[in-house]
């Protein structure tokens, strides 16, 4: 008995240091363990962009969504958006088909121009072909054909001057520097084309239509368009940004107040409480003495998951909050599943921590497979659900994996650090449920 009544005084300190730590936390706005609330709680604003794949490859274009949420991200990022959340997904339309979409959502920010103006505008960089057609002697310029390569594979671009048209003045130029994938594309494509113009393109409008001297190796493109030293200083600074590297469109915005956020949090709180309460109060009026000890459990539980929360950290959301809320009723549903079976053993005559014991022994195939289920379904939850579901996934396999540790290792501890060897007198009533004395 001596051992487990070290280790439930353990569990018992760690519990009590883990509440200072909640609680001194989220007294402190500015501590780095506050929680990091979600667009519904904080509010903020989401932008949902249409990602144009139309001069994209099919083989490629999920390498290509990737490729623009980093760089989405990271012009996010630098516009100081605290905890910005970038996704992207394939949305059904109205006409059958499918569209991919990017949906940027920036928690505290409320005023959807300065949300626009905070992303910025990002310049889509392109490599066309131009496309000739010769009637008779004369030949003209047709068109312009994909080459593959576009802002995806830059790497850096940097600013120099160059021969100008003006004697004794410098052009400014745009040097482009790729990736090593993209260095072995522009090479084949340079090799591939001596003597035809190869066009970059900005935003859909060429800026530079040079002509393939030669294969050109290492990765590197100068740009000589007619811009001043500003625009092209300007041009660098928006392409380290980030070219996107295919084009985008706004399709809606939406602004959710931190007067609603508010509310969510104080509605998704009074319902954990309530909830809790409730379930506590029905676990020792049921239970007695294995129900104090379980509500005893249930509050360590709920301290450790708020603290992962932190500490991870895990952005809240309402749907997190409710994951979390129904978490509480599994812990408990494990415990009914030991009690039940703890008290078959007292019934039998079998002494209290010999019941306990065999209680816990005969209760953990239910609920080693219970878990597991619920974990399989959280999994797939996250995997395959959008945002909103992923955030009640992720506090919801969180919590399946702490409750488990809750109902099996600190409700065992606690019971068994109390419990006698003989169950006589108050013993029999407390170790007891419902309407029974044992």
């Amino acid at each position: 008995m001596m051992r487990f009544r070290v280790f439930a005084g353990v569990a018992l300190a760690v519990g009590i240091l883990l509440t200072y730590f909640v609680w001194t936390t989220q007294a402190n706005p500015s501590s780095p363990y506050a929680f990091k609330l979600g667009l519904d709680l904080a509010g903020g604003t989401e932008l949902i962009y249409k990602a144009d794949m139309s001069q994209t490859p099919v083989s490629e274009r999920s390498d290509a969504l990737g490729a623009l949420q980093g760089v989405i991200e990271r012009r996010v990022n630098l516009f100081g958006v605290a905890e910005p959340l970038v996704q992207t997904e394939q949305a059904s339309t109205l006409s059958g088909t499918t569209e991919d979409r990017l949906i940027v959502a920036l928690p505290g920010v409320t005023d959807i121009k300065a949300a626009v103006a905070a992303l910025g505008k990002t310049p889509t960089l392109e490599f066309l072909l131009a496309t000739t057609s010769t009637t008779g002697t004369t030949t003209r310029l047709v068109g312009f054909v994909p080459t593959g390569l576009t802002g995806r594979y830059l790497s850096s671009a940097t600013l120099g001057f160059g021969s100008g048209a003006t004697a004794g003045l410098s052009a400014p130029q745009v040097i482009l520097n790729f990736d090593s994938e993209g260095a072995k594309l522009f090479e084949k494509i340079t090799s591939e084309h001596v003597g035809e113009q190869l066009a970059i393109f900005l935003d859909g409008q060429p800026i530079s239509t040079p002509t393939i001297q030669e294969a050109i190796a290492g990765g590197q493109a100068t740009i000589t368009g007619q811009f001043t030293a500003s625009e092209a200083r300007d041009l660098v600074r928006n392409l380290n940004f980030g070219a996107l590297p295919v084009p985008i469109s706004l399709e809606s915005s939406s602004a959710v107040g931190p007067t609603l956020g508010a509310a969510a949090i104080k509605a998704g709180v009074a319902a954990g409480i309530i909830g809790f309460a409730i379930v506590a109060l029905f676990m020792v009026l049921w239970y007695r003495l294995p129900g104090f000890i379980a509500a005893l459990a249930l509050v360590e539980y709920v301290v450790f998951m708020l603290s992962i929360m932190k500490v991870i950290p895990i952005t809240l959301t309402a749907s997190g909050i409710a994951g979390l809320i129904i978490t509480i009723g599994m812990a408990v549903d494990a415990n009914v599943l030991i009690f039940e079976r703890t008290k078959e053993e007292l019934r039998e005559g079998k002494n209290p921590r010999e019941a306990v014991h065999i209680g816990f022994q005969r209760a953990w195939p239910a609920i080693r497979d219970g878990h597991l289920t619920m974990l399989i379904s959280g999994i797939i939850l996250f995997w395959l659900g959008t945002s909103i579901v992923q955030g009640f996934a992720l506090v919801f396999v969180l919590g399946v994996l702490a409750s488990f540790i809750s109902a099996v290792s600190l409700s065992r501890v606690f019971l068994l650090a109390v419990v006698p060897e003989e169950g006589r007198g108050a013993w029999k009533f407390l170790l007891g449920s419902g309407l029974h004395k044992n």
